[in-house]
């Protein structure tokens, strides 16, 4: 049913629509602001483009103060949903706030624990980003698949984040019936890795996944090319950082989410461009939110069901294509590809 009522809704004028009430919370004050401002104003070019939303925006300061005081606020302006919160200690401390006013929130904060709790809480919350787990999911699947026939290695640098990504690759490599070739935890942040490439060759390793840091994989891929190893160095989503002392060389792999923007309809650019924002970071997301928010409040007021009910059951057309909502309420689908550096960006290899 609410499938059906957002597809009756698609074609019906912006003006003759009732206008519905979104509440947008995001870090307006402290460290954290640039980001919040990017949000808040994906979220007003949103608005602009339906022309029956009205906004109700919010300061959470990244703080569980801030976060409480922004859904008091939110509530008492009646806000049918909120999208927003960027930060753990913000939302989290808004949820109960959110639960006994009965008003779901749709929110980018990674954190895993948010969605797991969902069912012992009540906590009306869904997620419009990867869990924080889906990268050790992906780098698995993704390499898993690919690397198959490989002489495969999985080295990481002893941190909890390098460590989980390396588990999660061993275990479903084992699940495959596949073995690497040789497994270590390497000192990071040393000036060589000769010792550690040397070990890899000798172990006949092609392929080497390294649970680690942009630095430490652009140390190794250049001790190998010095040795004369034809080695493919592969890492997750800390290759996003900038360079360190030894430039990230080309050839290098990283399983990452693709770059919102590059998701985002020509029309939805050309928007964000006449309205002078820049489409990066969060505005694309604020945007989506507050599209698949206004749709659900629209669908709940012309099916008589909770908002929450909309959100639960339904797929949203959004700039970035269907978005919908699994039982916990994290995105449904993965974001995650694979890319390549080709000595001055990553691009996606198909």
């Amino acid at each position: 049913m609410a499938a059906f009522a957002i597809a009756a809704l698609a074609g019906t004028p912006a003006h003759a629509q009732e206008p519905v009430t979104v509440g947008v919370a995001a870090p307006l004050s402290g460290d954290f602001a640039l980001l919040g401002r990017q949000w808040v104003e994906g979220a007003r070019v949103a608005a602009s483009r339906d022309g029956a939303v009205r906004l109700v925006e919010a300061d959470d300061g990244c703080t569980a103060e801030g976060g409480a005081q922004a859904a008091r606020r939110l509530a008492e302006a009646g806000a049918g949903i909120v999208v927003g919160f960027l930060c753990t200690e913000a939302v989290e401390a808004a949820l109960p706030v959110f639960k006994e006013a009965g008003i779901p929130v749709v929110t980018a904060v990674r954190t895993t624990s948010l969605t797991d709790r969902k069912a012992r809480t009540g906590w009306p919350v869904y997620r419009l980003a990867p869990r924080a787990d889906a990268e050790g999911r992906a780098v698995a699947d993704i390499l898993v698949q690919r690397w198959r026939d490989a002489f495969f290695a999985i080295v990481d640098d002893g941190t909890i984040y390098g460590r989980e990504l390396a588990e999660n690759l061993r275990a479903a490599a084992e699940m495959a019936e596949l073995e690497p070739v040789f497994i270590d935890t390497y000192r990071p942040q040393l000036d060589n890795q000769i010792g550690l490439v040397g070990r890899l060759r000798r172990a006949g390793a092609t392929h080497v996944f390294v649970g680690g840091d942009r630095s430490d994989i652009a140390i190794m891929a250049r001790d190998a090319a010095d040795l004369g190893y034809a080695v493919t160095f592969a890492g997750g989503e800390a290759l996003l950082a900038a360079d360190g002392p030894e430039p990230l060389p080309a050839g290098v792999l990283m399983i990452a989410p693709l770059p919102w923007q590059a998701l985002t309809a020509p029309a939805v650019l050309e928007a964000f461009e006449a309205a002078n924002v820049h489409a990066e970071g969060y505005a694309v997301p604020g945007h989506v939110a507050v599209e698949l928010a206004s749709e659900a409040l629209r669908v709940a007021r012309e099916d008589q069901v909770p908002v929450s009910t909309v959100l639960d059951s339904a797929a949203f057309e959004t700039a970035i294509g269907q978005v919908r909502f699994d039982q916990k309420g994290d995105f449904a689908g993965s974001l995650y590809r694979l890319f390549r550096y080709d000595g001055a960006r990553f691009v996606e290899v198909e």
